[in-house]
């Protein structure tokens, strides 16, 4: 059936499922996003520290996994539910351990990274494609121009 297409109806075809695929990413990050900032779910806090949402905070370390040892031995409360933990420090200077969701910025790299490569893939196999192509049409051309040489 690809024999039958042209290459402009295969190339509008691409660029279609390409658009597609980036609307879809495009929703689903904002969807994801505001359905996030909705949710009012309180996770536990180390030492019952609730500064961070009385006044302004500074996050020292992002969003990232609990160690092995904290989730089983349970020495951080934050890493019970969650098992990834931030840490903020508040104007008054305290500093807060607080559990959070796994941060969607590392999935959506991930994802990023593999379109990625799943783009690379496609494109060599497309230029090998074409390549070899190339190849049996000159050597059909030959061909061609050999039978012809040989009639006359």
């Amino acid at each position: 059936m690809l024999e039958v297409c042209q290459k402009k109806h295969m190339f509008l075809g691409l660029g279609l499922l390409v658009s597609i695929t980036l609307v879809v990413l495009i929703l689903e990050s904002r969807l994801t996003t505001s359905v996030r900032q909705n949710k009012t779910q309180q996770f536990i806090i180390e030492n019952n520290s609730t500064c961070w949402m009385r006044e302004e905070y500074t996050v020292i370390q992002e969003c990232h996994p609990c160690t092995d040892f904290d989730i089983v031995s349970r020495s951080l409360g934050v890493c019970i539910h969650t098992n990834y933990k931030e840490v903020l420090r508040c104007k008054s200077g305290e500093t807060v351990t607080k559990s959070c969701d796994r941060v969607a910025l590392i999935d959506q790299r991930n994802f990023v990274k593999f379109e990625v490569w799943c783009f690379t893939v496609g494109l060599f196999s497309y230029l090998l494609s074409y390549a070899r192509y190339r190849v049996l049409s000159r050597r059909t051309h030959q061909k061609l121009e050999r039978r012809l040489n040989r009639v006359t």
